[in-house]
């Protein structure tokens, strides 16, 4: 395959770089480390170093038989751990017999823009190194890429030749040291930290069985500062990965390519026919030396991802959206909170066509004079957004020009059952027929993040998580941003004042900085009337300020399922956002990432705890702060802080 074709135009090869710590071990003899060389059929081993030494991957071959491991800062973050494929005619790629037939490694250094993000720049800094391979039983040719970022490590297989092969399995393990916890969910369940091999059994007759979790899996170590988060990037024409147990080794997950979508209401596939030269998704391993510096390394996921496809993206704006109930006159008064309020987009949800499960979705109920709303809404700069079950989204091209005719703004693709090579097909093709129509994509349901954002940055968010609409526990809010949100953005649905909510509305306000969501729909389940009476929600100048799109992001502090903050910057304003699980905190937090000069802090706190969390007051204070100032960020059980800090 040639090099960058997974992350755009060519960046810097840096022979310093390439030369300094890369050598290839072979018995007890080291090649040179120059851009290529011929190996012959002997054990050998050969470890790709991130450019900053943080991270290091090693692939071996022993006895004809391919494997990995890797470490952060010298300490292990996955052991001795199995590398290969299995074909449907049983030919296995990787256990045996594999010989080496070539070698490469390189340094790359680029700098990219996204369209949005978490930041306005991307580096992609790396050190690969590549082994081209051949199996000598059946003489198939394959590659392995192995790649150090100071963010994590990454891997994946290449089927080298011209043709078509069918792949039945991937053969990758997981192998942790002792006393490891993986933060294991699967669906829309909530996080079960279980030692790997202690992941519970699930699915049902009609999906995937057995003891499996999704992706992104977060992995904590003995001691309690290394953490790392498995993720795939880069999944195109090819099955969903989940990982498993492994009967009889309790430190162990293996690959698992999904056979049956998530829900089960799909074609079952088992094996995945696929064109050669093809490349798998790339396994990523993103890690943090500390909990919160993972947050910050998040980025690896994009840049494994290929580079945008679209040449005019002017069109793709992020925002905050507010959904409305189904009738015209809810759309009107929608558009006229979202100007108020200073959000971007109203959506109309599941039931504006009728039968949610209904096949067409371009004739509004009676209740909806849907042309009006559109011109109204277009008319005050609020975009409009509409929900669609996949069941009606089989011809997404005739669906989405008609939307696109009636200036339609987004799309809200719900039960996406994502899992088969089929549906990972489905749902790139959804994404990339959207952007055809200019029309953002928003996905529902257990749809599992692989840097496809950066590809196609109109798909803007999706959800793939138990939602905050299920008004899950504190423990929960405060593991999504070591987990679910490593992969990749999410559609959180912010539930502001709920008396439902087991959490206080510091703690939902603080969701708006904590996790990242371009796309962030706020209010839910309630209606403009409810905010008529300003004085009684003192925490709606924070939503009404807040961005979703931003120039620089720091993770202030964290550990999974107890806290976090996290502090994220647009233009010369910072917003900082703080979170705890059901224990009330202080988190003293410096502020040197300020620029020179004074800032206003306006903060937005838990009063004193009420008698449930949700009834803990919004108490808003402001104080002059600089770089040189440390908040002390006192949060109530279940609470948390909001703070803008604006230049004086």
């Amino acid at each position: 395959m040639p090099e960058q074709s997974s992350t755009g135009a060519p960046g810097r090869l840096s022979r310093r770089g390439l030369l300094k710590g890369a050598a290839v071990t072979m018995g007890a003899t080291t090649l040179a480390a120059g851009a290529a060389g011929t190996a012959a059929a002997a054990d050998a081993s050969v470890t790709a170093t991130a450019p900053d030494g943080s991270n290091t991957i090693t692939m071996s071959l022993t006895s004809g038989a391919l494997s990995w491991s890797a470490k952060r800062r010298g300490v292990t973050v996955a052991g001795t751990s199995a590398l290969g494929l299995k074909l449907s005619d049983g030919t296995v790629l990787g256990t045996a017999g594999t010989v080496i037939t070539n070698y490469q490694h390189w340094t790359i250094d680029n700098t990219w823009t996204p369209v949005y993000g978490r930041t306005a720049t991307v580096r992609d800094h790396y050190q690969e190194m590549r082994w081209n391979l051949q199996d000598t039983a059946s003489l198939i040719n394959f590659s392995v890429q192995i790649r150090a970022y100071p963010t994590g490590v990454a891997f994946r297989y290449v089927l080298l030749g011209k043709g078509t092969a069918t792949i039945a399995d991937e053969l990758t393990t997981f192998v942790f040291p002792d006393s490891t916890l993986v933060y294991s969910a699967r669906d829309e369940d909530p996080y079960n930290p279980v030692a790997p091999g202690s992941i519970p059994s699930t699915g049902t007759s009609t999906t995937d069985t057995g003891p499996l979790t999704d992706l992104p899996l977060t992995a904590t170590y003995t001691g309690g500062s290394l953490i790392a988060c498995i993720c795939e990037s880069s999944r195109l024409n090819f099955p969903r990965l989940m990982l498993s147990s492994v009967s009889g080794q309790p430190g162990t997950l293996a690959a698992h390519l999904m056979e049956r979508t998530g829900r089960g209401s799909d074609r079952v596939q088992t094996t995945s026919t696929v064109t050669t030269p093809f490349a798998t998704p790339w396994r990523a391993v993103v890690t943090g030396s500390t909990h919160a510096e993972l947050v910050d390394n998040a980025e690896l996921v994009l840049n494994l991802a290929p580079a945008s496809a679209l040449a005019d993206t002017s069109w793709i704006k992020p925002g905050k959206a507010f959904r409305v109930q189904l009738t015209t006159a809810a759309g009107m008064a929608g558009v006229d909170f979202a100007v108020a309020r200073g959000l971007q987009f109203i959506e109309y949800d599941g039931g504006w066509y009728g039968d949610v499960r209904g096949t067409d979705a371009t004739k509004p109920i009676a209740d909806i004079d849907l042309p009006s709303v559109i011109s109204y809404a277009t008319s005050k700069g609020i975009g409009v957004i509409l929900y669609v079950d996949r069941v009606a989204a089989t011809n997404p091209d005739s669906l989405f020009s008609v939307y696109k005719s009636w200036g339609v703004k987004g799309v809200k693709l719900g039960f996406v059952n994502d899992g088969t090579q089929a549906m990972t097909n489905q749902i790139t093709n959804w994404v990339r027929t959207a952007a055809k129509y200019n029309l953002l994509m928003d996905m529902h349901d257990n749809v599992r993040p692989f840097g496809y954002e950066r590809t196609y940055p109109n798909w803007v968010t999706m959800e793939g998580v138990r939602g905050n609409e299920r008004f899950p526990t504190a423990s929960h809010n405060v593991t999504l941003p070591f987990a679910r949100n490593i992969g990749g953005p999410m559609d959180y649905t912010i539930c502001y004042g709920q008396s439902r909510n087991r959490t206080t509305n510091v703690h939902q306000m603080a969701m708006a900085a904590v996790f990242y969501q371009p796309l962030n729909f706020l209010y839910w389940y309630d209606s403009p009337s409810r905010f008529a009476n300003t004085s009684n929600w003192p925490g709606l100048p924070w939503f009404d300020a807040i961005p979703t799109t931003w120039d620089e992001s720091r993770a202030l502090a964290g550990s999974i399922g107890q806290y976090a903050a996290v502090a994220r910057r647009h233009g010369d304003t910072w917003y900082v956002g703080a979170m705890t699980n059901e224990t009330s905190r202080t988190l003293s937090l410096p502020l040197t990432f300020l620029g020179g000069g004074t800032y206003t802090a306006t903060v937005y706190a838990d009063g004193t705890p009420g008698t449930s969390a949700y009834q803990t007051p919004v108490v808003v204070s402001t104080r002059t702060v600089t770089s040189a100032t440390t908040l002390n960020v006192a949060m109530a059980p279940a609470g948390g802080q909001a703070i803008i800090l604006k230049p004086s």
